[in-house]
């Protein structure tokens, strides 16, 4: 004869476990849709080095609504998936590739309200842009093309000082701080490269002028 004090112990089980299928099931689609959003993103930055603006664009798009389509997949009883490091990781890649192409296109930065993303994981993205940058100017130093390199060093140096200004715990900014650390260091070696590319050609044309 079963207790009374456990005789409906079978029910509550029961709904526990369907609210940890259901949330389980809800996980995997928010998995499946951040590694979407990942591998579109990586992709446009691809498309923006090989300056295919048209195809990094339509990358860009399909990542965005990947990233929509998140909010769909999670029920508000798990809204507590909405805020993992999974999805933080994937608004900050979408956020990385968006901020790249705008700044190498030389469009308006899109803002974190109209990408979709939180603060955190704008600024860490916009930190993560300015790898990116580098690699740009050092691909259009390579094609000896310096005609916006200086312009694009300017940018990357702006990103460093609004980055220094969120002096925030880790806890809130998902480690800026370490993120802005690495911008320091890629900017200096960025100055030093162009600054010595820029002698270069200036006792160059210097030579060829005499």
């Amino acid at each position: 004869m079963r207790n009374k004090a456990t005789n409906n112990l079978e029910a509550i089980a029961e709904r526990i476990r369907d609210f940890f299928a259901a949330k389980d099931m809800a996980r995997e689609e928010v998995i499946r849709r951040c590694r979407e959003v990942i591998r579109y993103s990586a992709n446009a930055i691809r498309a923006v080095h090989r300056q295919d603006e048209g195809e990094a664009k339509y990358l860009l798009e399909s990542a965005h609504n990947s990233l929509q389509m998140i909010t769909h997949a999670v029920p508000k009883e798990h809204n507590d998936l909405l805020h993992s490091g999974l999805i933080h990781d994937a608004q900050k890649e979408f956020a990385e590739a968006s901020i790249t192409l705008a700044l190498v296109a030389g469009d308006t930065i899109p803002t974190p309200e109209t990408t979709g993303v939180t603060y955190a994981a704008y600024l860490n993205g916009m930190g993560e842009a300015v790898g990116e940058l580098r690699r740009y100017l050092l691909d259009s130093m390579r094609r000896n093309d310096l005609s916006r390199c200086e312009k694009l060093l300017a940018t990357m140096d702006e990103i460093y000082s609004i980055l220094v200004t969120m002096d925030f715990p880790d806890a809130i900014t998902f480690g800026l701080r370490r993120t802005t650390d690495a911008v320091r260091g890629i900017l200096e070696r960025t100055r030093g490269d162009l600054t010595l590319i820029l002698r270069q050609k200036a006792l160059e044309d210097k030579l060829k002028s005499k």
